[in-house]
């Protein structure tokens, strides 16, 4: 496993993902950065900023968690599902995030969710 180091609104969180598909997770995030002001939608998802990733990640605070990247992908999903976007093909955007939400449902459905 490797862990992403992301933060948002003044807080960090950590995802955990498969080795292989960390490159993934990191490049759908820069997209949807890169994206979101293109939406015209009134409220749009906060996004949180990538700030590295690891291999290893012992967490001390107690009130810190590491989360699942299937987990974190389900989260994504349901925020820009939820958006009434009328201008922007946001159609595309969600099929990037349901695409890597559903190879990793297949590594875990095979066992190889490590």
């Amino acid at each position: 496993m490797r862990y992403c180091i992301l933060t948002a609104e003044n807080r960090l969180e950590f995802v955990a993902m498969p080795e292989s598909y960390m490159y993934q997770l990191v490049a759908l995030l820069h997209r949807l950065h890169k994206e979101i002001d293109k939406l015209t939608a009134a409220e749009r998802p906060a996004l949180p900023a990538v700030i590295g990733e690891c291999s290893e990640l012992e967490l001390l605070d107690p009130h810190s968690s590491i989360v699942e990247g299937i987990d974190y992908l389900d989260t994504l999903e349901k925020q820009f599902a939820s958006l009434n976007e009328e201008n922007y093909p946001l159609i595309s955007l969600l099929t990037e995030i349901r695409a890597l939400h559903a190879q990793l449902e297949y590594l875990k459905e095979e066992g190889e969710y490590e």
